[in-house]
């Protein structure tokens, strides 16, 4: 996990967990994924790419092109640590007060000891994939001795966990839980569109830049799936009113209507023109399924909670706990033990602090809380056309997507600005609560 003291996996906290073989007992996520041994994230000057990363004009950017090693970089400080390593703030060496980085070093025989390098082994290879300015950028990877190490983008001002705390009564005003759900909404749509089910959606594994945008991290828990992105043809009036209980009924009859997978091939075609107006874009992995008990107590899904198989639903549920707990300072079904927490996932009815909304925007937050947190995976909003669905929401009504990194965020108290400020990157809410955890 990136940054964190906090929000990292465990596996030997008897109070927290214990080990079994089957998927509704506790015990270590073992991913069967390949591992790539390529030294650099970026290709060579010289060989030909059909694909430029976001940041290839960025100077800093382009000095990682070149093959750099742990001697390239001076250590500052420490700045976090988590379940499956330690990350440093570091800068390139010669550059005196430039750009800092952020370094995490993974002991890999400590790795090996608790049998925990496939989770490793998915984070780097996710983000080796990752081409998004929401999602971190890898600058470089590489070996020293037994440590291996990554080189990504320091955030400074820490993650939207510790800025809530800052906010009055602990919770953002609704206009700023808007933004930033917009912004974690894209980068949710990017890696389903990879295949990625993210699986550890909460406000500690959301970074805020310097700009004040932000960056999603820790993906040692994601999981990978070959599901690609289709057309869709919607077979339902975009006229109906929108409520929690129409978009239900309309994620249900999307069910039917089959995917029209299409190539690269035919993007670059004129034929893409041919499609009619109303085709829809869908990036959702609607076929991967995993029966791990995965993620962070009070944000997993009933269907993780009571042990059954999941797939792609259980990032719309942990968004919807997102958003509420954005705007209303803590999460709708959290009991004073792990067990209660996950009991009242699985029985308890959704309630809203208050009976009625202050305004029309809370209440079409609530709307739209209410599609997300659906009990029924089938029938949760979000679980078949994805981003696509949840994009229209009112809630989001006059926001465009596609130019959101141009909108200004939203000033909050505790947000710094100086470019090297020291700061911790998440501050330890419970552990008993919040600590992301996979069971097998």
């Amino acid at each position: 996990m990136l940054y964190s003291s906090s929000s990292s996996s465990f596996t030997s906290s008897s109070k927290d967990s214990m080990s079994s073989s089957h998927c509704t007992s506790f015990g270590r996520l073992s991913f069967e994924l390949p591992i790539f041994h390529s030294q650099s994230p970026f290709p060579d000057k010289n060989t030909p790419t059909t694909l430029m990363h976001h940041r290839s004009s960025d100077s800093t950017f382009q000095d990682f092109t070149l093959g750099l090693n742990f001697r390239d970089f001076s250590l500052v400080r420490q700045i976090g640590s988590g379940d499956i390593g330690r990350v440093y703030l570091c800068k390139l060496r010669g550059e005196g007060g430039g750009k800092m980085y952020a370094m995490k070093v993974v002991d890999k025989v400590v790795l090996a000891m608790k049998k925990k390098v496939q989770r490793a082994e998915t984070e780097r290879k996710v983000m080796r994939m990752l081409n998004h300015p929401f999602l971190p950028t890898l600058f470089a990877e590489f070996e020293a001795s037994q440590f291996s190490c990554v080189v990504m983008e320091y955030c400074e001002n820490g993650d939207l966990h510790s800025l809530r705390n800052n906010q009055p009564l602990k919770r953002f005003p609704i206009t700023s839980a808007r933004f930033y759900a917009a912004e974690v909404l894209v980068a949710l749509e990017y890696l389903h569109m990879l295949g990625i089910i993210y699986r550890d959606l909460k406000p500690e594994n959301v970074l805020v830049r310097s700009d004040g945008h932000i960056m999603l991290t820790d993906f040692d828990l994601s999981l990978c799936s070959d599901s690609i992105a289709a057309v869709e043809s919607p077979d339902f009036s975009s006229e109906l009113p929108f409520s929690s209980t129409n978009s239900n009924r309309a994620q249900t009859s999307s069910a039917s209507t089959p995917f029209s997978c299409i190539s690269a091939r035919l993007f670059r075609s004129k034929k893409v023109q041919t499609l009619s107006n109303n085709r829809l874009f869908v990036a959702e992995p609607v076929s991967a399924r995993s029966c791990s008990f995965v993620g962070t107590h009070e944000y997993v899904a009933p269907e993780v909670a009571s042990g059954r198989s999941h797939g792609n639903a259980v990032d719309w549920w942990a968004y919807g706990i997102f958003i509420y707990e954005m705007i209303y300072g803590r999460t709708p079904f959290v009991g004073p033990s792990n067990e209660a927490t996950l009991r009242n996932i699985i029985k308890r009815p959704l309630t809203f602090p208050s009976h009625s909304p202050i305004n029309s925007t809370e209440a079409q937050a609530r709307d739209l809380i209410s599609g997300l947190l659906n009990k029924d995976p089938n029938m949760r909003f979000g679980s078949k056309r994805g981003a696509s669905d949840v994009k229209t929401h009112p809630f989001f009504k006059g926001l465009n997507f596609a130019l959101i990194r141009t909108v200004a965020p939203p000033g909050v108290p505790g947000m710094r600005r100086q470019k090297t400020a020291p700061f911790l990157y998440k501050k330890q809410r419970q552990p008993k609560h919040t600590a992301s955890f996979d069971f097998f």
